[in-house]
């Protein structure tokens, strides 16, 4: 394994004589957040679910942008034995997918992103961060309470639900899985998009976007065209930025149609 590499954790779905798709979660995420879509999936595909590093069960480390984090995948697959493999990616488990796309384009097979293109956003995760950093993880009894204390800074019930499947109670006491830390400091590139040069990837490739989200916007047509020249693009009715989740059936069904 490359020094920089980290062993991710990952669970598997399927048959292994089945094509492998590869789910890829986004920022704050785990491998847990795909159930809702692997029950949809799982009779015609090989499936595997890695918590990203710094995620989940995964380990923590120091390093974090998506060149470190493609390269976690690529030992993945080595040690399956996996040659050739369909991705799907949300966020910034999209970003992970075009960019190994990008780097190993012989490696994939077909690639579906959800609901984020290869570019730089203005991230707003300020107010997450603090509310995260603020909980006082020593004198929280609950996790009612933990909610009810960060809604002080994320107003969105949803959002802090997500936020707080990462909250776990140990012996110790409460903690968070994912690395705090490292990803407050490494937000920049995470919300950013490494610089393609002249790569491509030349293979099909699906970009799903929620009717409700606005990170799909029509001026990044043209650097998905340049970047992957053959993608089509879907949306889907009634569904925002976690479109997997609002519309779990619909989702899986452009999925499993396009691969």
């Amino acid at each position: 394994m490359s020094k920089q590499a980290v062993e991710l954790y990952f669970r598997k779905f399927g048959k292994p004589e089945q094509p492998t798709l590869c789910l890829l979660h986004g920022l704050f995420g785990s491998a847990n957040n795909w159930m809702g879509i692997v029950k949809y999936l799982q009779d015609d595909f090989h499936i595997i679910t890695p918590d990203l590093r710094n995620h989940g069960r995964s380990p923590h480390h120091d390093g974090m942008d998506y060149t470190l984090m493609a390269g976690d995948l690529l030992e993945l697959f080595d040690g399956l034995g996996i040659n050739g493999v369909n991705l799907l990616g949300h966020s910034m488990g999209g970003k992970v997918a075009m960019w190994l796309a990008l780097q190993q384009p012989e490696r994939i097979e077909k690639l579906v992103v959800a609901d984020i293109a290869p570019v730089a956003y203005e991230h707003g995760f300020d107010n997450v961060f603090e509310g995260l950093c603020g909980l006082p993880l020593d004198k929280i009894q609950h996790r009612e309470e933990a909610d009810r204390l960060l809604a002080g800074w994320v107003a969105e019930k949803g959002v802090r639900q997500y936020l707080l499947q990462n909250l776990v109670k140990q012996q110790q006491g409460w903690s968070w899985r994912f690395n705090l830390d490292v990803l407050r400091k490494a937000i920049s590139h995470l919300t950013g998009f490494p610089e393609p040069g002249r790569r491509i990837f030349a293979g099909e490739a699906l970009f799903i976007h929620g009717e409700k989200s606005d990170y799909i916007r029509d001026s990044y047509r043209e650097i998905m065209g340049q970047l992957f020249p053959h993608y089509r693009q879907r949306m889907l009715h009634g569904a925002g930025h976690w479109l997997y989740a609002e519309q779990p059936q619909l989702f899986a069904q452009a999925v499993k149609g396009f691969l």
